[in-house]
């Protein structure tokens, strides 16, 4: 199969899954629908593997960063005068907690020290795959977190409702 199919097939897949993905209503429901359909697209071992035009990556990372940056309102650094020491204390809890369970997963589990530091690091999924795909170990770090995300994200809304029953989607 040529070059163009083994990169348009796999953008094709991406955006087809992740506008089904948006239906389902879970949050960044479009990014875990696109990584899950282009990869199993990737999987069929059909294609070679994408060959990205240059500069690519480095617009794709650049419109990630925009995106999240976004986010950072004046509200939200004004929130931060109450919510540093609880935002301290998660980033430590995580990354230690990250860093004790690449260790397990790599000695006992035979995982590569790095695709478990990556794996099991607090990151978002797409920062984190972006951070491996610089080690090399982009997919299989995505991987990790594309199963975490989506665990996260199904999981954790039906415990809000278990333990707080009166905590709903606003509306």
């Amino acid at each position: 199969m040529t070059a163009i199919w083994s990169l348009l097939l796999p953008v094709l897949a991406g955006t087809v899954g992740g506008l089904l993905a948006l239906r389902t209503g879970i949050p960044a429901a479009p990014l875990a629908g696109a990584l899950l359909a282009a990869g199993l697209v990737s999987l069929t071992g059909n294609l070679e593997p994408a060959s990205w035009p240059t500069g690519t990556r480095t617009a794709l990372e650049i419109g990630i960063g925009t995106v999240i940056g976004t986010g950072i309102t004046a509200a939200a650094l004004n929130d931060l005068r109450q919510l540093w020491r609880p935002a301290l204390l998660i980033t430590l809890t995580l990354v230690i907690t990250g860093l004790v369970v690449a260790l397990i997963c790599s000695r006992l589990l035979g995982l590569d020290p790095v695709v478990a530091l990556l794996g099991a690091a607090p990151g978002g999924i797409s920062g984190m795959s972006l951070v491996g795909a610089e080690f090399g170990v982009g997919a299989s770090v995505a991987a990790l977190h594309a199963i975490r995300l989506i665990t996260v994200l199904i999981v954790l809304p039906l415990l809000v409702r278990l333990v707080l029953p009166q905590t709903g989607p606003p509306g």
